[in-house]
């Protein structure tokens, strides 16, 4: 009963690492990971099943089998203390015979918090809570803020050329950065629920928004594009891909029932939002946790004016567009107040930066 230890830092360390597997692919429920220690030895490992079931904790004691009575289970969220679809793993735990749980993170989902560690108390199970706390706070910080904040976790990606701009008018896509820098943002669209372009994007660049390194393909986030007067081509890609990866066009107010019609027939969800606000709402109530704002200057800049951007990475070219360039909202020199960098690094030619929003500094 001395309370955690290094080794327990050790695992809970290695039981983020697990959790990070599956992030993107388990909404509606977070990407948890259990770990079931016995003698120093790992003997069942699990993180939550693609589309949110079965939960880690189920899964990794059938892992650990028998092995995982008189055992230490590392949790890196509260397990669960309501039936859902599937029984409280908290029951599971209690049944299984481990003597000790040590939980990374409270679950702050109104069905939990704190009951689950309630339940393995009373079965005389040790709890220990808030081992790794700042570490498993980064790792969840998109289920942690639809929670809380009951919106998404927003990260806006900018790629900037060097005289400042995103891209040039009337040109379609432009590469501004290296194949290092387009193979990082490959896994991160593969790490998030959605991703999200305006519709002049949308038209001028043609894209199909998925994940396209070899083997993730399965990995790629519902797609989301503002278009207020239900603009997008049909011929787009987005469109005529929406019966493989789901599309969501926002509308605005207005009567284009022909065109939605037209869209909701090649299998588009047409959501009525008047501003980013309600859309964040709207995405958190179908349980999408984290949004990547990938483009273009119009879309970045309504989440910036609304303050509903928690996360900037900056990748800048060594590149100049010119005099027909589409200006960014901001450069390296330019990031908007109340926001700090975070890390930094070269890809190439390329730089990038990673800057999260100030602490307290977050909007609802």
């Amino acid at each position: 009963m001395g309370g955690p230890t290094r080794e327990d830092e050790r695992f809970m360390a290695a039981a983020l690492r697990l959790a990070r597997r599956n992030l993107g692919l388990t909404s509606t429920n977070p990407s948890v990971a259990c770990l079931v220690v016995k003698d120093g030895t790992i003997v069942g490992r699990a993180v939550t099943a693609p589309d949110g079931r079965p939960h880690a904790e189920t899964q990794a004691l059938a892992d650990a089998g028998e092995q995982a009575r008189g055992a230490t289970a590392y949790v890196t969220l509260e397990p669960c203390s309501h039936h859902g679809r599937t029984p409280p793993c908290a029951d599971a735990l209690i049944a299984s015979g481990v003597v000790r749980v040590v939980v990374c993170l409270l679950d702050p989902d109104e069905r939990v918090a704190g009951r689950g560690v309630v339940m393995l108390r009373d079965a005389g199970i040790e709890v220990d809570i808030g081992v790794l706390r700042d570490e498993g706070e980064r790792v969840l910080e998109a289920y942690l803020m639809r929670q809380r904040m009951k919106r998404p976790y927003v990260t806006l990606k900018l790629a900037v050329s060097a005289d400042g701009m995103i891209g040039r008018k009337g040109e379609g896509q432009v590469r501004i950065t290296g194949v290092v820098s387009r193979v990082q943002v490959q896994v991160l669209r593969a790490e998030t629920d959605a991703i999200l372009v305006g519709v002049g994007t949308a038209s001028a660049d043609d894209p199909e928004l998925t994940v396209r390194l070899p083997g993730l393909e399965e990995r790629s986030p519902v797609r989301i594009v503002l278009d207020r007067r239900l603009d997008l081509p049909m011929n787009s890609k987005l469109v005529r891909s929406a019966r493989d990866v789901p599309l969501i066009v926002v509308a605005g107010e207005g009567d284009y029932a022909a065109r939605r019609a037209a869209l909701e027939a090649a299998g588009v969800e047409v959501l009525n939002a008047d501003t980013v606000s309600d859309l964040l709402t709207a995405l958190a109530s179908r349980g999408i946790s984290s949004l990547l704002v990938e483009g273009g200057a119009r879309a970045a800049r309504q989440f910036l004016d609304a303050d509903l951007v928690d996360r900037i990475l900056l990748y800048s070219g060594p590149s100049t567009l010119g005099e027909d360039g589409i200006r960014s909202p901001f450069d390296r020199t330019t990031v908007p107040a109340g926001f700090s960098l975070k890390r930094s690094a070269r890809y190439g030619d390329d730089i990038f930066e990673d800057y999260e929003r100030d602490t307290g500094c977050s909007q609802a």
